[in-house]
């Protein structure tokens, strides 16, 4: 295709892009969430799921997402494996529940099929636009604080207490650190003065001089062969889905699943100017489908769960408005099949001082919440810490959800709660109460 037709296609003009800005916002979005085809594998490995091939399910099923957001959604959005849900599989379904590896995945393929369902029946739009506008704008806002986080514990700023504190600063003398907050300064500076692919820059130079001063090692390859898949291609087990027993791990999975992604893209979507006047995305089935879809894919492929990537704010912040940023992410995902040594070798201190910077531009809806109304900003509170505080955004959601109807009832506005809201609240309480802690 000509530039001409995948203007056409995408609408690049028409939302205000250009072709070279969403191919540098996917490059951005793509340095900011490569680390998962490391990390995730890693964490499964403890699950007992074979590393390599782990690897290559979880490069496939994100390009398998990224590909049908960016071709059918038209949305900017990165779609890969979740944080949080493969911890959950790998430390609580088989470490604690001592379920089988391939009944977890099963499990995911079940939830997968269950939203995929939800959403071409059109209730997870329903349950979507029901959102509370209070709650919209902390979903926002928390994701903010959860990035800006995340940054500063990858950039060693903030590490976990070694004493009686839960956190604390990390060491400032260590040349990773000082790297980091180096980068930090540099990338603020870059979108200070406006510079073109400030983030971009940023990252690339950060990575730079943590390999110059060995802060970071270099890449031990560039190319490879693709991890072979088969020792986890089809090997989910759905016998043992269908059980009493395995009814908490699947609402689990479904349920958090379910908030990630309607959180995470109204979250986006306001920062990327798509919502409309009502708070809501058009058309969001289709974002929708495209992640329910990957879940199900990761079932089948030998993964956990996958939606919408909250580092596709980085992308969004580069400009990137179009499903060509996602296309880009999935592309480089494929490509990243042969060079996963090079991709991998992007230190954490390089993206964690940008994500913390987009964590920053997410926090400007929290001035459009109604702080005078406590019935309000209650939920909305809850929800945004929450979603920091436990390193969980599904759980800040829940916890919303649980408290804005209750709060709405008090003040007398009973008769104005959507039924909806109160399915999200059934639901959310079904998730704490079944929960496997």
């Amino acid at each position: 295709m000509t530039v001409t037709q995948l203007d056409r296609f995408f609408h690049i003009t028409e939302r205000g892009s250009t072709f070279r800005r969403e191919i540098v916002a996917g490059l951005v979005t793509f340095v900011s969430i490569v680390y998962i085809i490391i990390v995730n594998p890693g964490i499964l490995k403890a699950a007992g799921i074979p590393y390599e091939a782990c690897m290559a399910a979880t490069i496939v099923t994100a390009a398998i997402g990224c590909i049908i957001m960016g071709g059918y959604a038209n949305r900017p959005f990165a779609v890969a494996t979740y944080m949080g849900e493969n911890a959950f599989v790998a430390y609580t379904v088989v470490g604690v529940l001592h379920y089988p590896w391939q009944a977890a995945l099963g499990a995911v393929f079940v939830s997968g099929i269950l939203l995929v369902v939800l959403t071409l029946t059109g209730w997870r739009s329903v349950m979507s636009e029901a959102v509370p506008a209070s709650l919209k704008l902390s979903f926002s806002v928390g994701i903010g604080l959860f990035l800006a986080f995340v940054g500063l514990i990858d950039a060693g700023i903030v590490v976990v207490g070694s004493g009686s504190v839960p956190v604390e600063i990390g060491n400032l003398h260590t040349p990773a650190v000082l790297l980091a907050i180096m980068g930090f300064v540099l990338t603020g500076i870059l979108i200070v003065k406006k510079v073109p692919a400030a983030i971009l820059v940023g990252i690339l130079a950060t990575a730079g001089l943590a390999f110059a001063f060995g802060a970071a090692p270099l890449p031990t390859g560039v190319v490879s062969l693709p991890p072979d898949i088969s020792p986890t291609f089809l090997q989910l087990d759905l016998s043992g889905v269908f059980t009493l027993g395995m009814f908490p791990v699947v609402l689990t999975l479904f349920t958090m699943m379910f908030l990630d992604t309607m959180g995470t893209l109204i979250g986006l979507g306001a920062r990327a100017g798509f919502l409309d006047r009502d708070g809501n995305i058009p058309d969001v089935q289709k974002p929708f489908l495209a992640d329910a879809l990957a879940t199900t894919a990761g079932g089948l492929l030998g993964t956990t769960t996958n939606g919408v990537f909250v580092e596709s704010a980085a992308g969004i912040e580069q400009g990137g408005r179009t499903g060509l940023v996602a296309i880009v992410v999935g592309g480089l995902l494929l490509l990243a099949l042969f060079f996963a040594p090079l991709f991998s070798a992007i230190p954490a201190l390089a993206t964690g001082p940008v994500l913390i910077l987009v964590g920053l531009m997410m926090l400007q809806p929290v001035t459009r919440i109604d702080f005078s109304d406590y019935a309000e900003v209650i939920p909305a509170f809850t929800v945004i810490v929450m979603m920091s505080f436990t390193y969980n955004i599904g759980v800040g959601m829940c916890a919303g959800f649980v408290l804005w109807p209750v709060f709405a009832a008090v003040k007398g506005k009973f008769r104005e709660i959507p039924p909806a809201c109160w399915a999200l609240c059934v639901l959310c309480l079904l998730f704490f109460v079944f929960y496997p802690y």
